[in-house]
C-alpha cells in the first residue's frame, strides 16, 4: 500500500512519491532484486476497461520507477483488472483499497 491512484485514472497521486522513494531505495541497495508491479482496480467499469486501466497503473509505476534510476530490465509489469480484490467493492474505501499495484518478488 501506499501507491494512490485516483477513480479511473493511471497517474500516480503525488503523495505516493514517500513509497516510491522507499521502493528505490531498496533496489539501488539491492541490486538482486526485481519485481513484477502488479495492477489492480475496483469492480467499477467494464472488464475490458478494467483490465486495460490496470495495465496503465502497473506501466505507469514501472515508468516512474525508471525515471528514478532503477533499470526497466528489473521491473515487469502485469495487469488484473477487478480480478483479485482485497476487500469490498460495495463502498467507497473497499474500492479505493482494491486502486492498487503490488511489487512481488521475481
Amino acid at each position: 500500500h501506499g501507491l494512490l491512484f485516483d477513480f479511473h485514472q493511471s497517474s500516480i497521486k503525488p503523495e505516493s512519491m514517500g513509497a516510491l522513494n522507499e521502493i528505490v531505495k531498496m533496489m539501488k541497495d539491492h541490486n538482486d532484486l526485481n519485481f513484477e508491479i502488479d495492477g489492480h482496480t475496483a469492480s467499477d467499469g467494464n472488464d475490458d476497461a478494467n483490465m486495460k486501466l490496470s495495465q496503465a497503473r502497473a506501466d505507469a509505476v514501472k515508468s516512474k520507477l525508471v525515471d528514478m534510476g532503477i533499470d526497466d530490465a528489473r521491473l515487469a509489469t502485469k495487469g488484473f483488472g477487478d480480478t483479485k480484490p482485497i476487500d469490498k467493492n460495495d463502498n467507497a474505501e473497499g474500492k479505493a483499497n482494491n486502486r492498487r499495484v503490488e511489487f512481488i518478488r521475481k
